[in-house]
């Protein structure tokens, strides 16, 4: 009998239990991964030199413009000995190296579920769904703007799959909801929802002040003030602005001894250089600024390097995503953080196509095999980006945890023991045989490789006859399903009444605002 025969022959219950064994071991996946692969240098060190040093003079000849009236940030750096003129503060070499000494290198961001806290720097590498997108999209409904029931969909997605690690922050933008309220709601949501760590709100300072709030009604003041349990993603305004939105924002969660992450946005041509040496000589500027100004506010708090370098297209002035140059550089800065000795976010599933098809899966794959050969840490954007962000998509959601799983393996390496280097296989099948039925691979089959579980491997026949239903399609039938199956995990009651009377005092206290 031939291999495609013995295959066809194998009776379908016994492929759904290797199927119910693959999801058992999917659901007991790790909190976060352990990279066992190296990163990828780039460059050499006098490159990286050049790059630090272009960044140092940015620094320190050109400066940084604090806009928007917060004084107290602008103090710290004159107090740290900045070179301050009105709003633009200039950073004598060094200055701002000297400050991040205090900052970790790795901290425990920890979610309600103690199993499910994730650890930041280091080898670790955690996995976050993508961030703010105003629309949603579906195969059914198509384009529209993302409600509350949106955001608590992919809450309750991103909990249920099993290769992201984090339940992210705003997944959607929840538009039905007040501007000056939302925050309240989505953070509910990450806290009763799921049980996986999670971002707050960046939006105003009393926003990211409630955000810890409700982290404090969730772990306990004492706890949260000496632990790592939200944290919030903040983008410099690039070029070279902090604005005081932001770097209150960074003071709040500093000053709770919670996390940051200063993620510069460059579209290289617009908010930087077109080339790509100087976007990310910019970008380390920018973003090493924000994290040693949560260092001025609370020596010792956590924070993260932020990435986010994108092209545009020089035609039409459109921001293009997933393309190859962003995706050098993304390991450009994975050198920068470790030699500047901080945690590094790094790109994600980017892509500008407007469905999730071929196109959208090229860039993506492009951009998240950049950040993880990076040594990024926290990924945010690893499931669900579609349409330069402005849209997250259910189908591209469960697409892109698909191939997250398979970086699972990847970067879990190869392992050379006995039974990897099967010499008994080799014993029992002799030369000119096969390996398909012998001893080792049957002791093997069910672990040896990856199995995507959206993949259609069946021979064409097979697929036109079960109707040939592709990638996308079959993506809508998972979502809906997971959807249909979950079950919230279990809450304190008393930690749920608290939630809720907060909220509703919160939202009381404040008229509705819709900008």
């Amino acid at each position: 009998m031939s291999v495609k025969e013995q295959t066809s022959a194998r009776p379908a219950g016994a492929r759904e239990r290797r199927r119910q064994k693959r999801v058992d071991a999917a659901i007991k996946a790790p909190a976060f991964i352990r990279r066992q692969i190296p990163v990828f240098e780039l460059m050499p060190e006098e490159a990286i030199e050049k790059i630090e040093a272009a960044a140092d003079q940015i620094l320190e000849e050109i400066g940084i413009e604090f806009t928007g009236g917060d004084q107290r940030s602008i103090d710290l750096w004159r107090d740290a000995g900045a070179k301050v003129e009105d709003t633009r503060v200039r950073f004598p070499k060094g200055l701002v190296q000297e400050v991040l000494k205090t900052a970790p290198r790795t901290f425990t961001h920890h979610a309600r579920n103690p199993a499910r806290s994730v650890e930041i720097g280091g080898d670790a590498v955690v996995f976050a769904p993508a961030y703010g997108s105003p629309f949603v999209m579906d195969l059914d409904q198509g384009r529209r703007y993302g409600a509350l029931s949106d955001f608590q969909n992919f809450v309750k997605l991103a909990y249920l799959a099993p290769w992201l690690h984090h339940s992210g922050g705003t997944v959607c933008e929840p538009v039905d909801i007040p501007v000056n309220k939302r925050h309240l709601d989505m953070v509910y949501a990450h806290a009763t929802l799921s049980d996986k760590a999670f971002l707050g709100s960046v939006t105003a300072e009393e926003r990211a002040e409630d955000s810890v709030e409700m982290a404090r009604i969730v772990f306990g003041a004492d706890f949260v003030d000496q632990n790592c349990c939200v944290m919030g993603n903040v983008n410099v305004n690039s070029p070279l602005v902090w604005d005081a939105t932001m770097t209150q924002v960074i003071r709040a969660y500093a000053r709770a001894n919670q996390g940051t992450i200063c993620v510069p946005f460059i579209l290289a041509g617009a908010m930087g250089p077109v080339t790509m040496a100087g976007a990310i000589a910019q970008a380390h500027a920018e973003a090493l600024v924000g994290c040693a100004l949560a260092q001025l506010e609370r020596p010792g708090a956590p924070t993260v390097l932020g990435n986010f370098l994108s092209s545009m297209s020089l035609r039409s002035g459109s921001p293009t995503f997933g393309t190859p140059e962003p995706a050098l550089g993304s390991l450009v800065v994975g050198q920068l953080a470790r030699r500047a000795g901080l945690p590094l976010r790094c790109s994600g599933a980017f892509t500008t196509s407007k469905l999730p098809d071929a196109q959208s899966m090229m860039e993506s794959v492009t951009s998240m095999h950049a950040a993880v050969l990076s040594g990024g840490n926290y990924i945010l954007h690893s499931a669900g980006f579609l349409d330069g962000l402005l849209s997250m998509s259910y189908e591209k959601f469960v697409m892109d945890v698909d191939y997250c799983g398979a970086l699972h393996t990847y970067l879990a390496g190869l392992p050379v023991d006995d039974n990897a280097l099967a010499m008994d296989g080799f014993k029992e099948v002799g030369p000119g045989s096969h390996f398909f039925g012998c001893a080792h691979t049957m002791a093997n089959y069910e672990t040896a490789f990856f199995d995507a579980e959206l993949s259609d491997n069946t021979t064409f026949e097979q697929w036109s006859e079960a109707g040939s239903v592709d990638a996308m399609r079959r993506a809508n039938v998972k979502w809906k399903k997971q959807l249909a199956a979950y079950e919230a995990p279990p809450l304190d009651e008393g930690i749920g009444e608290a939630l809720d009377d907060f909220v509703v005092r919160r939202k009381g206290s404040m008229d509705d605002a819709w900008y």
